[in-house]
């Protein structure tokens, strides 16, 4: 076992979780927000089975992983022993992948690109299962990330419902790490508002009680959940 993977299994400890869930109702409570308003996925990506059993015996039940393959290899036994894990899907998506995303996942956070839309599109159809889909917004507009341009997001959300007929959720959006994450959550929230999408995938570790301020309504936690990867 190599180093990293003995800290990620000995690293958690139910006082983590707990002082996250107190974290959001905090972050709620001073945007005058109900706490059942957001949903913390914790981000359980590079963590073994062994290391996510004490969170979910915890009490969480929402899960994000970033890779299909790792979450294949993982999670079908959890969600047997578990019946009632929710699991997300919050990394870049392949076309290859669409039908073991499908397959897998609740919900799908990097819908980005009509390669993607067209693939999940069919297994929609094929599976007769219906995840929920969020748009990638690259806020930033960073080379190295994926995601639909903030100017281009409008015209892709409607070509995902008219040309491929897929029901968008809301959207996700990951900040620069050099930047403000404030500008970046309300620039999201105010493309979701406008195209009349009521989730918002926004805010990770460091910032997600920002994001609550900006009407988050996912969060997705990891290293302050499981400890550094």
């Amino acid at each position: 076992m190599t180093p990293e993977n003995t800290s990620a299994v000995t690293s958690h400890s139910p006082n983590a979780l707990l002082s996250v869930e107190q974290e959001i109702a905090r972050a709620c409570a001073e945007a005058g927000r109900e706490r059942s308003s957001v949903t913390l996925i914790a981000v359980s990506k590079t963590f073994a089975a062994d290391a996510i059993t004490p969170v979910i015996e915890s009490g969480q039940r929402v899960f994000g992983e970033n890779r299909v393959q790792e979450a294949r290899a993982k999670w079908p036994a959890l969600m047997t022993a578990y019946s009632d894990i929710v699991l997300h899907l919050i990394g870049p998506l392949q076309s290859n992948k669409a039908k073991e995303a499908v397959a897998l996942f609740h919900a799908i956070h990097s819908v980005d690109r009509p390669s993607i839309c067209q693939a999940l599109a069919k297994e929609i159809e094929a599976q007769k299962k219906h995840p929920e889909l969020f748009v990638q917004i690259n806020t930033g507009e960073e080379a190295q990330k994926a995601g639909v341009a903030p100017s281009d997001a409008d015209a892709f959300i409607r070509s995902c419902r008219e040309a491929y007929g897929l029901s968008i959720s809301g959207l996700m959006c990951i900040p620069p790490v050099d930047e403000a994450p404030g500008p970046h959550f309300a620039l999201t929230a105010k493309i979701a508002a406008r195209n009349g999408l009521a989730r918002l995938s926004m805010g990770m570790s460091a910032d997600f009680a920002t994001a609550i301020k900006f009407g988050a309504t996912h969060v997705r936690v990891g290293s302050a959940i499981f400890g550094h990867r």
